[in-house]
């Protein structure tokens, strides 16, 4: 019977000491895996084959007050042989986004069809000032004009020359951030090109065709 108690004894003690182990094991596993850092997955957007990311000026939208402070600094650094770009953080990825506005002092005008365009003025989309959807029909606009490849007049030509221009009205720019991540993830879901082209624009209305008898009335 001693034998026994302390055989029992015995063995309880081990099972403490291996649990106290295995405790304190976990512990350090613990502590390792919390201390490891994680890799962030970074992307650049709007970049040619041909430019480097040392070309590329930040913009900190805590520091304007409207949108329009923003399209001034955006054309200071265009004019400055640079392009603006704002970093996108999340806990997996930075997305970093080079816009391709001109620097207009160096341009007349620039040429573009209107159905190579998207624009995107402050929750809604147009397409050629025509067709108006809200910003939650983005993924549905964009993957028409990717699959278009001309057969509709009214859309983009190819996905190559497509352009997306965002504007906003006077204090609605806070809204910026989120569109602009919203276009990306939109766009790497149809496409593995990284060439997005998105110009900072200021909206622009044009006004509809006079009526017929207007015309007739002016010959």
């Amino acid at each position: 019977m001693v034998n026994l108690f302390q055989y029992n004894t015995k063995m309880v003690t081990n099972i403490k000491i291996s649990s106290l182990i295995i405790l304190i094991l976990a512990i350090f596993s613990c502590q390792n895996a919390e201390q490891k850092p994680i890799k962030l997955i970074e992307k650049d957007y709007g970049l040619f084959e041909n430019e480097n990311d040392s070309i590329g000026v930040e913009i900190k939208l805590n520091e304007f007050d409207n949108w329009k402070e923003i399209l001034e600094r955006t054309e200071r650094i265009a004019c400055n042989d640079s392009l603006p770009k704002l970093t996108l953080k999340s806990a997996a990825e930075i997305k970093t986004v080079y816009f391709r506005n001109p620097c207009w002092e160096n341009f007349g005008c620039i040429l573009i069809k209107q159905k190579n365009t998207i624009q995107i003025h402050n929750d809604t989309i147009s397409k050629s000032d025509r067709f108006f959807y809200p910003l939650d029909s983005l993924a549905n606009v964009l993957k028409k004009d990717f699959e278009n490849n001309g057969k509709i007049p009214s859309w983009s030509v190819s996905p190559e020359k497509l352009i997306i221009f965002i504007s906003y009205d006077y204090g609605k720019m806070e809204r910026f951030p989120k569109t602009l991540r919203r276009v990306v993830n939109e766009y790497e879901k149809l496409t593995d090109s990284v060439v997005l082209k998105i110009w900072l624009n200021e909206k622009f209305d044009i006004p509809p065709p006079p009526p017929a008898d207007w015309e007739e009335e002016t010959k």
